[in-house]
């Protein structure tokens, strides 16, 4: 089957980008594809092996259809209005159309410098794109909405960065590129008419239902204000921060996306911080929740040109309640419970002070806590707190509410097992395949892969274990 591409956003939108191609890096070569997206792209196999160089995954030769294009945006970097930024490292390719009417864009990420890149080089390294592939797909897995990787390709040229690297191209893949600091740029520019064009393509492609309704405008908001919700909802459930929660990195859709300094909690820690150059913890694992809805209210500050304030405001105060209702969902699911008791809330509290107090492993507590009996005070998760008379007590109290529900342990203990990951990418299982890749040897890079795309599948290895002492105390950085 042919691949099919439409180039809507710069037939509809022409003044949103600027039009250019990539730069090809030296001696590049596709070291890593993803067969599951590529099967469901109807990718043919042969394009990942061209006769020569990297071909389309290296910005070096073109699909039927493809016109380039880098996005202009603006955005708010750690609170504060950093102006006109854009795609400074990343070139739009095409928008694939699929049979089924779904639209992808291929958007190559370490293409070089644009118009937008500012002071920056234009380049990815072989790191960050591995971190990307990697969090991208692991967190699809888990079922949070996600941007997707498609296949990385390294290379022979030299980028600095604290160290000088591998320079490298990973190909993404999401419904939109959208970000609310597209609404921003053209708010702050004064040009209330693009924000008016933009919206109406957002919803056009996107929100198809509300076209003809009186108030697409504040339906369309509400929708996006409960998709960013439920996003960051789920990141809080699993654990996952982002590290660089800027305007110009919230997607319009509820997308995660432009991974960078992410982690998964390791030790339960709420204040934990895994960007290094976060010095205030502005993106601290704890704060995810009040900054998603700073950056909603920026980018409902842009739509006033289009939505009554008094409607913007009642939205906004939707917010808390979406999120809330998801998180306590899921949470009540990770912990096994069925149906919903006013003291859930004090249970699950108690617990993670407990874990706190302790350094508790996150992904490990809820994962073993799902082999918990309701009539046994035997517990394996029992042998990883110090304090262990805490434990029993809370535990005595949790095995009294499991037994409210009257839901046998098999059952509960199987739907607990397929909410509670076993695995998750954790930052020094990252850089193990990194390690590794740089040297050539993919082989973890694949493994890891593959486990990540089975997180709820029980196992005991290095995987699923604690990770070691120097895993705990990895930095990462917007670089990264």
């Amino acid at each position: 089957m042919d691949l099919s591409f439409i180039n809507s956003w710069r037939d509809e939108l022409p003044d949103f980008y600027t039009a250019l191609a990539p730069t090809p890096l030296r001696n590049a070569r596709v070291i890593w594809r993803n067969e599951a997206l590529a099967n469901y792209l109807n990718v043919p196999d042969g394009l990942f092996n061209p006769e020569q160089g990297a071909g389309v995954w290296g910005g070096e030769t073109l699909l039927p259809g493809m016109s380039l294009l880098a996005q202009v945006y603006s955005g708010h970097q750690f609170g504060v209005w950093a102006g006109q930024l854009g795609d400074g490292r990343g070139i739009l390719l095409g928008e694939q159309q699929l049979p089924d009417g779904k639209k992808f864009d291929w958007h190559l990420k370490g293409a070089g410098k644009t118009p937008y890149s500012r002071m920056g080089d234009g380049r990815a390294v072989l790191r960050s794109t591995i971190r990307e592939s990697l969090a991208s797909e692991a967190m699809h897995s888990l079922g949070i909405p996600t941007t997707r990787a498609l296949s990385i390709v390294t290379s022979d040229t030299p980028v600095q960065r604290e160290t000088t690297e591998q320079g490298a191209m990973l190909m993404r893949i999401a419904e939109s590129h959208v970000r609310f600091g597209h609404f921003e740029h053209f708010y702050y520019r004064r040009e209330p008419e693009k924000v008016r064009q933009l919206a109406d393509y957002v919803i056009r492609h996107h929100w198809p239902h509300l076209q003809e309704d009186g108030d697409k405008y504040a339906l369309w908001f509400r929708d996006v204000v409960e998709r960013t919700a439920v996003m960051i909802a789920r990141w809080q459930t699993v654990g996952f921060a982002h590290g660089v929660m800027n305007t110009d990195n919230m997607s319009i859709l509820g997308l995660t996306m432009d991974y960078g300094p992410y982690g998964f909690l390791d030790d339960y820690q709420p204040g934990f911080i895994c960007n290094h150059s976060d010095h205030q913890g502005r993106y601290s694992f704890d704060n995810q929740p009040a900054v998603g809805l700073w950056n909603l209210q920026r980018l409902a500050q842009t739509l006033s040109v289009l939505i009554n304030v008094d409607t913007l405001n009642a939205t906004l105060d939707h917010y808390q309640h979406a999120l809330l209702t998801e998180y306590g969902q899921r949470m009540r699911r990770k912990l096994g419970f069925f149906s919903e008791q006013q003291a859930d809330n004090e249970l699950l509290n108690a617990l993670f002070a407990l874990m706190a107090r302790e350094g508790s492993d996150y992904t490990r507590t809820f994962r073993m806590l799902s082999h918990a009996e309701q009539d046994s005070a035997a517990s394996p998760l029992r042998d990883e707190f110090i304090d262990r008379g805490a434990f029993d007590s809370w535990f005595a109290r949790y095995r009294e509410r499991l037994q409210t529900e009257q839901i046998d342990d098999a059952q509960r203990q199987q739907a607990m097992q397929n909410v509670n990951p076993c695995v998750v990418l954790r930052n020094w299982l990252a850089q193990r395949a990194i390690e590794h890749a740089e040297q050539g040897d993919v082989s973890e890079l694949e493994q890891l892969h593959g486990i990540l795309r089975e997180p709820f599948r029980e196992r005991d290895d290095d995987y699923a274990r604690r990770p070691p002492d120097w895993g705990k105390r990895l930095e990462v950085s917007c670089s990264s």
